[in-house]
């Protein structure tokens, strides 16, 4: 049975325990909005701001990527006295090539190669059967145009004689006196001819005509000989060389004549004898700069009196030259890979103080295989490139990197 139960009059309502929230006012909404809109701003702008930065890093290094990388180097001064090595050939003092003076057959030869002989010394005799009997014949000549000229003597004083008594005419003894001159004259003229060939004779003797040394001997026994030099060097009989002092003859590039002065002396080696030097001495110059080769001969003097020494040696010839590099303090040297090869000439790649490539035209005064002397066109305080690219262009731009750095493969493909 149900029980009512009354209603309290005083006591207060409870309120459900799952009672809904109150509902936000418009007034945060709104503020909430512009914080989410001012949010999402500053995340936009902020992404293209960090994307403008990228891209223009990226710009400035693509840019800098785009010239090209170089390394440079300054040209070394050497100073002091400069080495000059140059090929050389020694001469004998003399050197005669020795031929018949007279036609006929070599009776004999007496001095054979490496023989030493004083000067007027035999070297061979010639038999000479044509000479001999054109020099009986001149005698002949001679003992007839003696007796024709006693004969004329003697008509002419007796002619003499007649006149003296009115027994010819002045005429008649006048043209025997004329006779007697012209037989007179011809007496000389076949002395002469005599001696002519009794000098001719005495060609028959192959004689030294100095000291030295038999240096070679073409002929033998039996064999003919013409008179004077024949058109090939066979024909010569012997060589005689003085060779107690030998001629060193040099030729000197036009860039160091100026250097070689009266007074310079040589250092020489010869490939027979290595380790050991012989001293050369300046005597003179030809004074003239050849047009084939552009260099200048020289002439030196060597003594030889062990004989070490050999005519036709080639030799190391040392100069020891004061050196007159670039400004006077010395001479620059530049490895030849920081050298352009052009068809102007040769051209250095400088870099100014811009970092922009100046290309200079240099002077070189001896190629001493990787490294060049260079005469003129540097100064030391120059920045050249070291193997710069063929494409190099005068003007350009470039991004200098360490001289002991080499530009990496990216900038060198770059620069091409």
């Amino acid at each position: 049975m149900p029980i009512d139960v009354p209603a309290s009059s005083g006591a207060p309502h409870a309120s459900p325990p799952y009672a809904a929230k109150p509902a936000p006012s418009r007034r945060g909404l709104k503020i909430a909005a512009v914080a989410g809109v001012c949010i999402a701003a500053v995340v936009v702008i902020t992404g293209i701001l960090g994307r403008n930065h990228e891209h223009a890093q990226v710009k400035t290094w693509t840019s800098a990527q785009a010239i090209p990388a170089v390394s440079v180097i300054s040209p070394t001064v050497e100073t002091g006295a400069q080495a000059l090595v140059l090929p050389g050939n020694l001469q004998a003092f003399y050197n005669a090539q020795i031929y018949s003076r007279v036609s006929g057959y070599v009776h004999g030869w007496y001095q054979d190669i490496g023989a030493r002989v004083k000067s007027g010394q035999l070297l061979a005799t010639i038999d000479t059967p044509e000479l001999d009997q054109q020099l009986i014949q001149a005698r002949a000549d001679l003992e007839s145009a003696q007796a024709t000229m006693q004969l004329a003597s003697t008509t002419a004083k007796r002619w003499s004689t007649l006149l003296a008594k009115d027994a010819v005419s002045k005429q008649e003894s006048d043209e025997k006196s004329g006779d007697y001159l012209v037989k007179s004259a011809l007496v000389h003229a076949a002395q002469a001819n005599v001696n002519r060939l009794l000098a001719m004779k005495g060609f028959a003797r192959i004689v030294a005509p100095f000291e030295g040394v038999v240096t070679a001997r073409r002929t033998d026994i039996g064999a003919l000989v013409n008179a004077g030099a024949g058109a090939t060097p066979s024909s010569e009989l012997f060589d005689v060389a003085k060779v107690d002092k030998l001629r060193l003859y040099v030729r000197v590039p036009q860039s160091y004549s100026a250097r070689i002065t009266p007074g310079t002396k040589a250092v020489i080696t010869v490939p027979e004898y290595p380790g050991r030097t012989f001293t050369a001495a300046l005597t003179t110059t030809a004074n003239a700069v050849s047009d084939s080769s552009g260099t200048l001969l020289v002439q030196m003097a060597v003594d030889n009196p062990d004989d070490a020494l050999k005519s036709g040696d080639y030799a190391q010839v040392k100069f020891d030259l004061p050196n007159s590099g670039a400004g006077g303090g010395g001479m620059l040297r530049l490895p030849s890979s920081a050298l352009l090869f052009r068809k102007t000439g040769l051209e250095a790649a400088v870099v100014g103080p811009d970092d922009h490539v100046r290309l200079q035209r240099v002077t070189v005064g001896r190629d001493l295989g990787t490294v060049m002397e260079i005469a003129g066109g540097l100064k030391p305080s120059d920045r050249v490139i070291d193997n710069p690219p063929d494409s190099i262009g005068d003007g350009q731009l470039v991004r200098v990197i360490s001289s002991s750095a080499k530009p990496s493969a990216e900038s060198a493909h770059a620069a091409g």
